[in-house]
């Protein structure tokens, strides 16, 4: 009697061990029926259509193609291991929403605020990630601003920070907890009333550039989200002043890429710092080319960054160096937002 688990030799002596429960891990090799159910009851047999949420990207997009200053309700959904394939998910509560921000657990992505009509909004709205249909009413932020992306959020809570407000600009940080629903509450204030772009991990949220007063600027700043409080410095964008920047991250390390300035136009550096320290930037590569806009749709899924401005898209890998890699989605125009269920702040 052979001890081999095959006939032919087709198939390894040893089988990779399951690596999860979703359609995307590995459990290469033949399996008896009981070590199969041994391991579904461990939760760890991948099973056909169980999407993982950690590979599953979400961003607003203009309703119009062929016009990217027009206002976007359409949310759609893109896998990180299929880039440039996105596919309708559902609308936004509002026609007529832009500039909006957006954070996300691994079950919920909340948007929060824009510029609807000709009103800054305070809407709060929700969708649960592996669901897809139209958002869901979440509360409201503190203020109506449309917030230039400057979101961030770990597996519990969301923040939301700065933005234009009626007559002006907010330094105001508001924070929601996802899991639940609710008007925001109030976390502290950033260290100018500025827009800005925002990212970070589990344990820091951090905010890179932006318009404060009038001119751009270089400040990167954090709080710690599990506590309450203003931002406190934590260097500079030393690729220059800018506002409009794209902003994501993994467990470790935030990386920034593109915006533009007044006096200098579009930018397409791509520059990074580690979160858990302080510091100033350092050079990672460049996008592949030079991208303006008011605002930056960027997330990740912890390994693969991605920048979408208008119907502009790259992608990065976070813990490498070098320059962006292009994709197209079809002529989509991404109209201010992305988020993900996998993205820095969830590891």
């Amino acid at each position: 009697m052979t001890s081999k688990r095959y006939l032919g030799n087709i198939i390894t002596d040893t089988p990779t061990a399951p690596a999860g429960p979703y359609s995307s891990d590995v459990a290469s090799g033949v399996w008896s029926l009981a070590e199969q159910r041994t391991y579904s009851a461990a939760g760890l047999w991948p099973t056909a259509g169980n999407v993982n949420p950690a590979n599953l990207g979400l961003y607003l997009s203009s309703t119009n193609a062929g016009n990217p200053s027009t206002y976007g309700s359409q949310i759609r959904s893109f896998g990180f291991s299929s880039l440039g394939s996105s596919s309708d998910f559902g609308d936004t509560l509002s026609s007529y929403l832009k500039l909006t921000a957006a954070v996300a657990s691994t079950t919920r992505a909340v948007f929060g605020g824009g510029f609807e009509s000709s009103t800054f909004s305070n809407v709060l709205q929700y969708v649960t990630l592996l669901s897809a249909g139209n958002s869901t009413d979440f509360g409201d932020l503190t203020v109506g601003r449309y917030t230039n992306n400057g979101a961030h959020s770990n597996s519990t809570r969301g923040i939301f920070a700065g933005g234009n407000i009626s007559g002006g600009r907010t330094n105001v940080i508001d924070y929601i907890t996802i899991a639940s629903t609710g008007n925001a509450t109030d976390f502290g204030d950033l260290s100018n009333t500025m827009t800005t772009s925002g990212t970070g991990s589990s344990t820091r949220a951090i905010w890179a550039g932006g318009f404060s007063s009038s001119q751009e600027t270089n400040e990167i700043q954090y709080v710690t989200i599990a506590s309450t409080g203003n931002a406190s410095n934590f260097g500079s964008l030393l690729g220059g002043s800018r506002q409009g920047v794209g902003a994501c991250s993994s467990a470790t390390r935030a990386v920034m890429a593109g915006g533009y300035s007044t006096g200098a136009g579009a930018f397409n550096n791509i520059e990074y710092v580690t979160i858990a320290s302080t510091g100033n930037t350092t050079d990672f590569g460049d996008l592949s080319s030079s991208e303006t806009g008011a605002n930056c749709a960027s997330t990740s899924n912890g390994t693969i960054g991605v920048y979408l401005y208008s119907t502009f898209e790259n992608s990065i890998t976070i813990a490498s160096t070098g320059n962006g890699t292009a994709f197209s989605d079809s002529g989509v125009v991404h109209q201010t937002t992305a988020t993900s269920g996998g993205h820095g702040g969830l590891q």
